[in-house]
């Protein structure tokens, strides 16, 4: 995926190779389904060396993902930077920092090209989606899968350990599932060798993983901390907005945030939510294609847009 001699290296006192990878997590949400833009057949995230010729990280970035996918970035943030040297996949004797970004637009401002594409990030975490319930891949694959791994420890204060570490993030042992961590039940699979990450890292052998599509180095990974990120943002800064057409309808926001958070909305609620926050105003418009009465059409306030620090969309999230 990168060009070995363009990355800008430096060495270390034992004369050990280190560069900076830059990564972006670039997500859309087109009919109600969440989606990454990814490279090198739906392996990768785009991503490239940071060059002594960038200007600064963020362009770097920006134009890397603008070469690689044609995409010009909007709204980008720093997500998070991983160092670790047994997570990487990668044997040349070098180190490698990755330095993500997440980026929040909209599918159909990126021109389409066989070298890249949008995924349904839900192809990459299927045990993420709960719109329809709990994934029946829970209680029949994963929960026997993680009481195996939690019950071969050899003392049995790892074994309560891993076993409650599993509760909290699935959401077990009368505690609620919560959708902000994302991040933690990835960690978690990966720790028990149940993804094909893990499995290709530690040479487990014949351990199958569980169904997910894996990505290469590090990046399932990195989408699992952008998922996570955004999933925590949605609720405290209207950062659904970026995702949004410049006008939509109120059923329309509320299938993108469900979309993000992987759980249904009370709808009464989130449209009471949504007027008493003061985030959208009327057009004037409707449109018919709902199946039902003429659905009135919104757009951002204004002043939402150019302050963009409003308190985020609250999700009445659905319990039943």
């Amino acid at each position: 995926m990168q060009d070995k001699t363009t990355k800008q290296t430096a060495r270390s006192a034992r004369g050990q190779a280190i560069s900076a990878d830059l990564i972006a997590v670039v997500i859309a949400v087109t009919n109600g389904e969440p989606r990454v833009l990814t490279i090198g057949q739906a392996g990768a995230l785009p991503s490239g060396p940071f060059e002594f010729g960038h200007r600064s990280l963020q362009s770097g970035l920006r134009a890397w993902v603008e070469r690689q996918t044609g995409h010009r970035l909007g709204y980008i943030e720093q997500l998070y930077t991983f160092a670790d040297r047994d997570r990487i996949g990668d044997e040349r004797m070098q180190r490698v920092i990755s330095i993500s970004y997440l980026g929040l637009t909209r599918e159909e401002q990126a021109e389409r090209s066989p070298m890249h594409g949008w995924q349904g990030w839900y192809n990459y975490f299927p045990w993420e989606d709960h719109r329809a319930g709990v994934p029946l891949m829970l209680p029949d694959v994963v929960m026997p899968r993680l009481r195996a791994w939690a019950d071969e420890a050899d003392n049995p204060y790892t074994r309560h350990d891993r076993w409650q570490r599993v509760a909290i993030a699935f959401g077990l042992d009368d505690r609620d599932w919560n959708e902000e961590l994302a991040l933690q039940r990835y960690e978690l699979l990966y720790e028990a060798a149940l993804v094909a990450e893990a499995v290709r890292s530690l040479n487990t052998g014949g351990a199958s993983p569980i169904p997910g599509r894996p990505m290469i180095a590090d990046h399932r990974r990195i989408l699992a901390t952008g998922i996570a990120r955004l999933r925590t943002k949605i609720k405290y800064r209207p950062v659904v907005f970026e995702l949004m057409p410049p006008i939509f309808t109120l059923l329309q926001l509320q299938r993108t945030v469900e979309a993000l958070a992987g759980r249904l909305v009370h709808k009464q609620n989130f449209r009471r939510l949504i007027e008493q926050q003061d985030l959208v105003e009327e057009t004037g418009e409707t449109m018919s294609d709902t199946g039902g009465r003429p659905a009135k059409r919104f757009r951002f306030r204004q002043t939402v847009l150019a302050e963009r620090t409003a308190a985020g969309t609250k999700l009445p999230l659905s319990r039943a």
